[in-house]
């Protein structure tokens, strides 16, 4: 009884036929987090001489939402091959165009867009590894290889996948193609002109070394340091913790300051005194303060210069400028909150006071 009733047919299909078609798609849905990890677990078996400092939980993540895709892909291929089309639809054969071939050609599309989009998972397994190799030497230059090696090995992967689906999938001539390609080549670099300047400017970075992973640059108002310098733009993480991305063109063409570089910080302002300060008391504090400065730990010496600078309407102006021997930023702040107190315990000791704002007004009677 039971096989007679599995062999009713409805829409051209055997109704153990349709049992078989949802008890594989629901296998499918039930294991795909288990065989998913099966599967990156023998992904990662091929890779674990080379994954040194990098574990298995590292590529789990990465293939977690592809492998989980291609198992549900692969369960629905399987899944349709247990059933026929009704002959009382009428449809053309999978070699005319029709619902056949648009369904045959979409899965093997997603089939083909899932392995790749595994592809560049593993790609970017193994760009972990060469950070972490790359974290062990003393040179950045490596650090910045590593990032600008895996955009382009990915982008080539992605070139070579679409030449592969029209070849695979459209039956079109690859070479035949590509001779296109040559042939509508200006047009693509005129449309792709910002795109290409970037590219370009992502190479000039790269050899010319303007500055290197964890630099800290300045260019325009942008002052951070360098966490990742890609295919087409660099990324900045600012004083202010925001997350700047910059093309890569506007760093090579544009003015740079990397801040890196610099051997020590510069302090640079002005204090304003009353205009009750006699000469003299001007010029024991001009003093006191210029012997402090000079005799500071974290000041370069004979780089300090404290001057009578000029005569404003409210205030005798003094310049102040001194170089800390550090590029510690919490290093240089506490030096010149230092000297700042140092200033005003000399100011007091000598009778002056500093200025504000004023106005006299005379009134003639």
């Amino acid at each position: 009884m039971i096989q007679d009733i599995l062999q009713r047919t409805f829409l051209g299909n055997t109704l153990e036929n349709i049992c078989w078609f949802a008890g594989i798609i629901l296998v499918g849905l039930i294991f795909q987090r288990l065989l998913s990890k099966l599967l990156t677990l023998f992904v990662f078996k091929f890779l674990q001489k080379y994954s040194k400092g990098v574990g298995y939980d590292k590529l789990l993540v990465l293939l977690k939402k592809p492998m989980g895709i291609f198992i549900l892909l692969v369960s629905i291929y399987f899944a349709f091959d247990r059933l026929t089309f009704p002959s009382e639809w009428n449809l053309v054969s999978i070699e005319s165009f029709g619902l056949r071939l648009i369904l045959y050609r979409s899965f093997q599309i997603l089939l083909i867009g899932t392995i790749t989009w595994i592809l560049l998972r593993v790609i970017d397994f193994f760009g972990l590894v060469l950070m972490y190799r790359a974290s062990l030497t003393e040179s950045k230059a490596d650090d910045q290889l590593v990032p600008f090696l895996i955009e382009s090995i990915k982008v080539i992967v992605v070139i070579l996948s679409i030449f592969f689906t029209f070849g695979a999938v459209f039956k079109l001539n690859i070479a035949s193609l590509i001779a296109g390609l040559g042939i509508g080549g200006l047009a693509i670099a005129l449309a792709a002109k910002e795109s290409l300047e970037n590219l370009f400017g992502s190479f000039t970075i790269f050899l010319d070394k303007p500055f290197v992973i964890g630099d800290l640059i300045q260019v325009g108002n942008v002052i951070g340091n360098v966490e990742k310098i890609g295919f087409r733009s660099t990324r900045i993480r600012t004083i202010e913790k925001s997350y700047v991305t910059l093309p890569n063109k506007k760093l090579v063409d544009g003015e740079l300051d990397n801040l890196s570089l610099r051997t020590q910080r510069r302090a640079m302002f002005n204090i304003g005194l009353a205009y009750e300060t006699k000469p003299e008391q001007l010029k024991s504090i001009v003093s006191e303060t210029q012997n402090y400065i000079d005799a500071h730990g974290h000041t370069l010496n004979g780089e300090t210069r404290v001057r009578f600078h000029d005569l404003n309407s409210s205030a005798i102006n003094i310049m102040i400028v001194y170089f800390v021997d550090t590029m510690e930023y919490d290093v240089y702040l506490n030096v010149r909150e230092e000297i700042n107190y140092k200033i005003m315990e000399i100011v007091a000791k000598n009778g002056s006071s500093f200025a504000y704002p004023t106005q006299t007004v005379y009134l003639k009677q």
